[in-house]
């Protein structure tokens, strides 16, 4: 049976915080921000900001946002699809095919 949705695969890499320097206050980062802009470039490991103590935000890659954009986007997937195939949404290949030259072939 095949799911009608469309899914990809890809693996990203987690990175474990490094409390020493994944952890700034805000403050450290308004004054140094290229600086810490670089090291996240350099090392991949995000850096969390804190204000007022507490976690506030999260400086990551760009590289890294994208993965776990796309990691996220490929779990969410694969859950509808595993929902639609619980609920009985799902299409047999033969019947998928069949659809499917009707519509592109004629």
């Amino acid at each position: 049976m095949y799911n009608r949705s469309y899914n990809t695969a890809s693996e990203t890499a987690v990175q474990r915080l490094k409390p020493t320097r994944a952890i700034q206050p805000v403050s450290e980062f308004r004054a140094n921000a290229a600086k810490f802009i670089e090291q996240v470039r350099e090392t991949k490991e995000p850096i969390v900001l804190t204000q007022h103590g507490r976690g506030a935000a999260v400086l990551v890659d760009i590289d890294s946002y994208e993965d776990l954009v796309e990691e996220l986007t490929i779990r969410r997937g694969i859950e509808r699809s595993l929902a639609d195939e619980k609920a009985g949404r799902v299409v047999a290949s033969e019947d998928l095919m069949a659809e499917l030259r009707a519509r592109y072939l004629g």
